[in-house]
C-alpha cells in the first residue's frame, strides 16, 4: 500500500479537521482514508447494459481523516464547501436530499448497516483533488471514501472492492437519484488499469500493468468547461433508450439481446422507439467489441492498434450514441474535441469521456508534444482545463494512524 498519508493533501485534510471539529482527543483513534478518481479508457455507456469496460484509477483522489465522535451524528467537512451533518436515526432515502452530499452519506450508511454493522457517529474531513463535474467520478471517489471509513469505524466483516462498488452504486442510484452504471465505482475501488465484464451480477475483472507514457502517449483529460451534472436528464436518457430496445425482446439489458434478432426487428424498432434509441443500441454492440479489441491490443503492447480503435470508439459515441452534442449553439464537448483534433492533426486519439454531454474529453497525446498540447488547450479553455494523468495502482482504502 502506498503511503498516501504523506501527501500534502492529507495534511490539508488534517488541518481542516482541526478547524471544523477541533483537535482529536489524545486517545482517539484516527483513520486515514483514500479513494482515487477514475478515467474510462474504453466502453462508453456499455456498463449499464451488461457490457465490457476498461477503466483506470488516476492520480487525483479524496484524502480524508475520520474520528468517532460518540454521538448519533455524522459530520462531514469537505474543503471548499459548508460543513454538514446527518443523524443516523433514519437510513432510508430522503426525497429532499436527492442530488445532495447528505444523500450519499445516508446511502452508504444504509449499505454498511446492512452488513450487520451498528452505525455510530463520526467526524470526517477530506480534501478532494478530483475535479467536480469533470467526468473523473468525484462522486464515486467520495462514496468509496465514506464506505471505507464506515467499514473501519463500525466493526464487521471485510468489504471487497466489488461489494463496496455495488454499495456506492446503490447510494448514487437510490439516494442521490442518478441512474449510473457500476463502472465508475468499480474502477475507484479496484485501482490500477482494469477490464470489467458486467454481464453477471458479480462483475468479472482483470488487471494489467500498463504505462501509457512508456508506450509513447500521455493520457490527457480536458475539462470542457461545462459541469456534466447540468445534463443529468440527457445522461439518464441513454440507458433508458437502450433498455427500451432491450424490453422489446423481453429482457432488461442489451447484453441479453441477440444482435441478429435486433437486425431483423430494426425497422419495427425504429417505428416504435425512434431513430435515436436504435442508434444507441447500434453503438452498444460496436463499442463493446471495440473494448475487447483494445484490451487485446494493450495486453499485446500494441499501442498503435489501441489508438486506432480508440478513434473508432470516439466516432461511434459522436455519431451513434450521440452523447457529445447538447443541441443548438452550445457545444462544449464537441468544441473541445475539435480543438484537440486541430492540435493533434491525426496523431494519437481523442474521444468523449465518461457520461458525455459536458464533463471531459480524453486525449492520447504523443509524449513529446504533451507540454505544448496542454498549454494551448489551457489557453483556449482556461488554466487547468487540460491535465496529464497517470494510472494509480491504489484503490479506495483506509488505514489507522
Amino acid at each position: 500500500m502506498s503511503d498516501f498519508t504523506q501527501a500534502p493533501e492529507f495534511a490539508r485534510a488534517r488541518a481542516l479537521f482541526k478547524q471544523e471539529f477541533g483537535t482529536p482527543a489524545p486517545d482517539a483513534r484516527q483513520l486515514a482514508v483514500y479513494a482515487p478518481g477514475r478515467s474510462e479508457i474504453a466502453g462508453n455507456h456499455t456498463d449499464h447494459e451488461g457490457g465490457h469496460v476498461i477503466a483506470g484509477a488516476v492520480n487525483v483522489a479524496v484524502f480524508g481523516i475520520a474520528v468517532a465522535n460518540g454521538t448519533n451524528t455524522i459530520r462531514i467537512a469537505d474543503e471548499g464547501f459548508p460543513t454538514f451533518e446527518i443523524t443516523l436515526d433514519n437510513l432510508d432515502p430522503v426525497e429532499e436530499e436527492k442530488v445532495t452530499s447528505q444523500s450519499l452519506v445516508r446511502g452508504m450508511a444504509r449499505a454498511l448497516a446492512d452488513t450487520g454493522r451498528t452505525p455510530e457517529g463520526f467526524d470526517f474531513s477530506f480534501v478532494c483533488t478530483v475535479p467536480s463535474g469533470g467526468g473523473l467520478s468525484s462522486s464515486a471517489a467520495v462514496e468509496a471514501a465514506y464506505g471505507r471509513a464506515m467499514e473501519a469505524l463500525w466493526p464487521g466483516r471485510a468489504i471487497t472492492p466489488v461489494e463496496l462498488a455495488q454499495m456506492s452504486q446503490m447510494a448514487e442510484n437510490r439516494y442521490f437519484g442518478k441512474p449510473c452504471g457500476l463502472m465508475d465505482q468499480l474502477a475507484v475501488c479496484l485501482g490500477g488499469l482494469a477490464y470489467m465484464d458486467f454481464r453477471e451480477s458479480e462483475p468479472k475483472t482483470a488487471k494489467l500493468d500498463f504505462d501509457f507514457d512508456a508506450a509513447g502517449y500521455a493520457l490527457c483529460l480536458v475539462n470542457v468547461g461545462c459541469d456534466h451534472s447540468a445534463f443529468t436528464d440527457d445522461y439518464a436518457a441513454v440507458p433508458v433508450e437502450m433498455q427500451q430496445v432491450a424490453a422489446e425482446f423481453g429482457v432488461n439489458r442489451l447484453c441479453e439481446v441477440d444482435p441478429a434478432a435486433f437486425d431483423e426487428a430494426l425497422p419495427a424498432l425504429r417505428e416504435k422507439l425512434g431513430d435515436r434509441a436504435v442508434l444507441r443500441a447500434i453503438h452498444y454492440w460496436y463499442e463493446n467489441d471495440l473494448v475487447d479489441r483494445r484490451w487485446d491490443a494493450l495486453n499485446a503492447g500494441d499501442i498503435d492498434a489501441f489508438l486506432a480503435l480508440t478513434r473508432d470508439s470516439g466516432a461511434s459515441s459522436g455519431m451513434f450514441l450521440q452523447n457529445v452534442s447538447t443541441g443548438g449553439s452550445y457545444q462544449p464537448a464537441m468544441l473541445a474535441l475539435g480543438m484537440a483534433e486541430r492540435l493533434l492533426d491525426g496523431e494519437g486519439a481523442i474521444r468523449i469521456h465518461g457520461g458525455g454531454f459536458g464533463g471531459s474529453i480524453q486525449c492520447f497525446v504523443p509524449v513529446e508534444k504533451v507540454d505544448g498540447f496542454i498549454a494551448q488547450m489551457n489557453a483556449w479553455l482556461g488554466e487547468g482545463a487540460c491535465r496529464h494523468y497517470l494510472i494509480s495502482e491504489e484503490g479506495a482504502c483506509a488505514q489507522w494512524l
